[in-house]
């Protein structure tokens, strides 16, 4: 086990360039890093303004800071200027470009270079110290690419240019023949199929336990004690003494080759299936090493289909498209969906839901055993896969009409690799509906049933999967049927939602009036449920 402090830095000498760089933005491959420049001072910092922003997950704060340290020693050993600023020092709680501002007076530096930062909210702020910084400073202002991502900002809305929905699959195969992925050499999907998410929807079989994950054991009790002496305000827990998500760049690269060896023949059929055995099932846990930008999607779409290529036996196609969709068309689709839609996307609402959200969603304690463990085990490592947040979480918050606002703010705290560009789409988008069909083309909702059919929860809890209208029927069964009812006006046009009201109207009255009772019922006890 090892920790890792902030780098030291010295006292402030000039330089004739300043450049910022944020904790999503540790690309070691970035041009920036080409050749060191004694005349460039690198600028990264630990501060309030981004750990108070959302309550974050412990662990999500204790992996940037740890991924910022270890980035900025390995600039520092490559010979470039750079100036560390810690949570526990005094400009912690200062605004980032006060900060930033001052260091640039001090340095008395003639240029101010940004990489273009992936919120919104940011963006803002360094397009304002674009227009006003030449002026007030006397200083140029230069705001470069991340080099990270497959396209750029606009990419994905001029090619959607006029339409009201933006299909993922067309811009998917856009993506496939742009960049030459899975094709084979006449220009055609290889396997024949575009997509094949129908084969990966598989169930774990019965005593089948996915393998342990590997884990990068670090002593983070200096850090925590810094992080929460500096005031930060945080949830979820960690070992302080094994602290276990990789953070450096030689960490994330043995991850992506571990999944590649020995959890990608997998992937596919099982990335649907919920387990009580593994919070990591066959997921990669790539999401954070490729959102802070250690990992490039390119060279993680590259050594999947590179291993395909020269061991076809050691994974199937299903397994490679399946996981190689993930990046080069989801990723990116989502952030494309967020720089075609924001500020506004933010604020829709599409079903006006108004509720709050319970409060055991940050503590685990309820009886509904799949909320309980995907609850439990993202307050235990920061991570839930994607199932569990659609399909258990998403779902019951939509069903129970929780306020999307309350929504983003739970998912944009508690997960490693929530960043508003990722989350909100996700989140308020294909989670919630909120967008009113933008990201997807029905609300994801279900009853017991779905939940049953993918894992084991249900033998386990105290409500009954199979009840309907009971007192301990299960609250999922009687607010899908609330659900659709009483949002009929807006949905029932759906073409993908009108079995759903047949299904409804052929039912008798009186049993249609029970399960809007019990659905009453639950939604004015969510609290207790």
């Amino acid at each position: 086990m090892h920790t890792m402090d902030a780098p030291a830095t010295p006292h402030l000498q000039p330089a004739r360039g300043i450049r910022l760089v944020l904790g999503d933005q540790l690309n070691a491959a970035h041009s920036w890093w080409e050749s060191p420049d004694s005349d460039v001072l690198t600028v990264l910092m630990e501060c309030r303004q981004e750990t108070d922003y959302a309550r974050h997950h412990v662990q999500k704060v204790l992996a940037f800071f740890l991924a910022m340290r270890s980035f900025a020693k390995e600039r520092i050993a490559d010979g470039h200027r750079l100036h560390y600023l810690p949570i526990d020092g005094p400009d912690a709680a200062r605004p980032m470009l006060d900060v930033l501002r001052d260091i640039v007076t001090a340095c008395g530096a003639s240029e101010v270079r940004f990489q273009l930062p992936d919120e919104w909210r940011l963006d803002q702020l360094f397009q304002e110290a674009a227009r006003s910084w030449p002026t007030e400073l006397g200083v140029e202002v230069h705001l470069d690419d991340t080099e990270h991502f497959l396209t750029s900002r606009t990419d994905l809305a001029d090619h959607f240019q006029g339409k009201k929905q933006y299909l993922m699959e067309s811009f998917y195969r856009k993506m496939r023949k742009q960049h030459d992925v899975l094709m084979d050499a006449a220009g055609q999907p290889e396997g024949g199929t575009w997509n094949y998410d129908a084969n990966n929807r598989k169930k774990l079989p019965k005593g089948h336990v996915p393998p342990a994950p590997r884990l990068w054991e670090r002593d983070v009790t200096v850090l925590l004690e810094s992080i929460h002496g500096a005031g930060v305000a945080t949830v979820g827990r960690v070992d302080a003494a094994r602290f276990g998500w990789p953070v450096t760049r030689a960490e994330s690269l043995e991850l992506l080759d571990l999944f590649v060896q020995e959890l990608l023949p997998r992937f596919g059929d099982f990335q649907d299936a919920l387990t009580e055995d593994s919070w990591t099932v066959y997921h990669s846990r790539l999401s954070f090493a490729m959102n802070a930008k250690i990992l490039s999607p390119r060279e993680v779409i590259e050594a999947v289909e590179r291993k395909w290529r020269e061991t076809p036996q050691h994974a199937s196609i299903e397994q490679v498209e399946g996981f190689i969709r993930q990046i080069l068309g989801w990723r990116e689709y989502m952030r494309g969906i967020y720089w075609a839609k924001m500020p506004e996307y933010a604020t829709l609402n599409f079903f006006q839901h108004d509720r709050k959200l319970p409060s055991w969603f940050w503590t685990g304690k309820t009886g509904m055993r799949c909320l309980q463990h995907a609850v439990t085990q993202t307050l235990d490592h920061a991570y839930a896969h994607h199932i569990q947040r659609l399909m258990v979480t998403g779902n019951f918050a939509l069903l129970a009409g929780i306020d999307p606002d309350e929504v983003d703010a739970w998912y944009l705290g508690v997960y490693i690799d929530a960043l508003e560009w990722v989350e909100i789409t996700n989140t308020r988008g294909m989670s919630q509906f909120a967008d009113g069909g933008i990201v997807g083309s029905k609300p994801y909702v279900s009853s017991a049933n779905y939940l049953h059919k993918m894992g084991p929860h249900c033998a386990a809890c105290q409500y009954n999967r199979q009840g309907k209208t009971e007192d301990d029927a299960c609250p999922f069964n009687s607010l899908y049927w609330h659900f659709h009812a009483r949002n009929r006006d807006l949905l029932e046009r759906n073409p993908r939602i009108g079995m759903v009201y047949r299904t409804w109207d052929k039912m008798p009255a009186p049993h249609q009036q029970a399960l809007l009772d019990r659905g009453d019922a639950v939604l004015a006890n969510l609290e207790s449920l």
